[in-house]
């Protein structure tokens, strides 16, 4: 995969159940060192004055995503485990504890998708179930067609345990 890549997040999450979708569409770089992958890229959020900085590793077993800025995370998803993370914003801080029930990891040339189901808790109470699908593509390799579409490319879908 190259250098530059459109990175792709998707999510929802289900509290009592309801759903709540997050995307986000934005540019990145792609690199590999010592077989973990990185997607580095900035992330725009409504009412925060500077760019949220993003850092994702990926391992086959494993997911980290590292923000700092405005908003300042290390969550690490890992199946199995409940791995608890200190999340910041400008209005407080919380520690959540994050239980990854699965994680699959898909390859290619110029391709990187990563799905994620987790939940979320704080004080050991559930507070959501979520799924998160993150996809890389190389910039070169997109055409006019794949930019107005990306659905077409995505390879996982969220589980229906996830839409209610």
């Amino acid at each position: 995969m190259t250098k530059d890549v459109l990175v792709s997040i998707s999510g929802i999450h289900m509290l009592d159940g309801e759903g709540s979708d997050v995307e986000l569409v934005t540019t990145g770089n792609y690199y590999e060192k010592n077989g973990i992958r990185y997607l580095l890229y900035d992330e725009l959020k409504e009412g925060l004055s500077q760019p949220v900085k993003n850092v994702v590793k990926v391992r086959e077993d494993s997911l980290e995503i590292i923000r700092r800025g405005e908003i300042h995370a290390h969550m690490t998803f890992k199946k199995g485990m409940t791995i608890m993370a200190s999340y910041r914003t400008p209005f407080g801080e919380m520690l959540v504890g994050i239980t990854t029930e699965r994680i699959a990891v898909e390859e290619e040339e110029d391709s990187l998708a990563v799905q994620v189901d987790y939940a979320l808790d704080i004080n050991g109470q559930e507070i959501s179930r979520c799924s998160i699908v993150l996809e890389a593509r190389s910039r070169g390799n997109l055409s006019s067609e794949g930019c107005s579409d990306r659905k077409k490319h995505r390879r996982f879908s969220f589980s229906e345990n996830f839409r209610g």
